[in-house]
């Protein structure tokens, strides 16, 4: 068994991670920015080392100074958490060429999943249903003869993509034309590859995901889905388990196609299908993402499993002990990302924290690395915590999630705090009829709420 890991991240998932390992008796190593001197996870690992500056390329993205710091402080593996290295194949190799564990999947499956057009090339190959697409486009005729081809509405993604970035939806020509140079310029400054592909636009469909966990023996186990369908410009907001939409015939044949998908590519550790599932229940591989998820608590909580718990036994060489009849879950669970941001205009609200009283219950979680005095930082996320609540049924986490987030209490800096009282007030959320469109189609009604509640 692995008995002291280093984790490569900071914030929430840095402490969420170290609780974990605690309750295991392992020993944990947290690397800090000068950002990040006095935050939470610092404190509550057994060792803190510093990283270097702010900026994360200077620090938490600095793999030889993170490998450095891994062979001074004596551990067995390190564990990335979720995006900053996350899901760079090559961070994987170094760590496995250092003599490290690393707690996820290996380098080939990273790779394989992270270049978008060879992930779906992998799918369509082990006939896994994705969305109506192309190979790359070299140059806007292309983008223009495939998007015609395919039929308007189209999405004109980046093929190295992720987190919504690089994305723009095309209802004609004209649209194609103002984004490819965009989406190119935005494709190679972030993800260091221009590519762009073309896919089909799925008109209001549900965000669902499957939650993978896979042992080296080649079992494969699915711990349901999420539905994130609740998204600003791609980027969630909140999650919930299990979905409200799906029945359990689509349910299984999800089940059954995550396995599948695990299986095309040996998948081992931790790891989550992202699909998209149209008006008729049609649903199609959207992405794999081969890591731990921003909202596995609502998957933990109605399983009743520590995901970073079973991801160190995989990574420590322990098989699975369940079948998947043996997989169930009981109750409902959803999850509010609480960011610092304008709650009108989206900016950034980076500052100082005055005040915070968090609510509790038995039915509550926090995700919260923060306190009273917390500088949240401008070089980093906006997102600054989770609120998570579980409910014998949606009806129940619904009520619950509206009572904990008009007891949450933060002053300092502006949060969406008002933005999730608008979504859990709304009707069409309570109904379980939001699909991926809910933000944009309900703006209006939804801006007028949060000015609302902001005066």
């Amino acid at each position: 068994m692995i008995t002291s890991i280093l984790i490569a991240n900071r914030g929430e998932i840095a402490s969420r991670i170290i609780r974990t390992c605690k309750k295991m008796g392992i020993r944990t190593v947290a690397i800090y920015s000068e950002a990040d001197e006095q935050a939470q996870h610092t404190k509550l690992a057994d060792e803190a080392y510093y990283v270097g500056k702010s900026n994360v390329q200077e620090s938490y993205l600095n793999q030889n100074r993170i490998l450095t710091i891994a062979t001074e402080a004596k551990v067995d593996a390190i564990h990335p958490g979720y995006g900053l290295l996350s899901e760079q194949a090559s961070f994987a190799t170094n760590c496995r060429d250092h003599g490290f564990i690393f707690i996820g999947p290996d380098a080939k499956a990273i790779s394989l999943m992270g270049d978008k057009l060879q992930a779906r090339k992998t799918m369509i190959a082990a006939g896994v249903p994705v969305i109506p697409g192309t190979d790359a486009v070299e140059n806007i005729e292309d983008t223009l003869k495939e998007a015609n081809k395919i039929g308007y509405p189209v999405m004109l993604k980046a093929a190295s993509g992720g987190g919504g970035i690089g994305i723009t939806i095309c209802r004609n020509d004209q649209d194609c034309e103002k984004a490819f140079e965009k989406n190119k310029k935005q494709a190679s400054m972030f993800f260091g590859d221009g590519s762009l592909y073309v896919e089909k636009y799925i008109v209001n469909p549900r965000h669902i995901e499957l939650q993978l966990l896979a042992d080296e023996a080649g079992n494969i186990l699915v711990f349901g889905e999420r539905e994130c369908s609740i998204q600003r410009r791609h980027q969630k907001i909140i999650e919930e388990a299990p979905s409200p939409f799906l029945t359990e015939t689509v349910r299984e044949a999800m089940t059954e196609m995550a396995i599948l998908a695990g299986k095309a590519i040996q998948y081992k550790n931790a790891g989550t299908i992202e699909c998209l599932v149209d008006e008729d229940g049609m649903f199609y591989f959207l992405e794999m993402n081969t890591r731990l998820q921003v909202e596995h608590p609502v998957t933990e909580e109605i399983f009743n499993i520590d995901l970073v718990e079973w991801q160190i036994r995989i990574a420590s060489g322990e098989t699975l002990p369940w079948k998947q009849e043996d997989i169930h879950f009981s109750g409902h669970a959803i999850e509010a990302r609480i960011y610092a941001e304008d709650p009108i205009r989206f900016f950034p609200s980076p500052g100082t924290i005055q005040e915070l009283s968090l609510p509790t219950a038995e039915h509550i979680r926090h995700e919260c690395p923060i306190e009273a005095g917390s500088v949240v930082s401008h070089f980093y996320d906006p997102m600054i915590a989770k609120l998570i609540v579980v409910g014998r049924d949606r009806e129940e986490a619904i009520r619950r999630l509206g009572e904990a987030i008009h007891s949450y209490s933060l002053t300092g800096i502006k949060t969406n705090i008002p933005t999730i009282k608008a979504i859990v007030g709304h009707q069409v959320f309570q109904a379980g009829e939001a699909t991926t469109a809910f933000m944009e189609q309900h703006h209006d009604e939804l801006t007028k709420r949060i000015q609302e509640v902001l005066s």
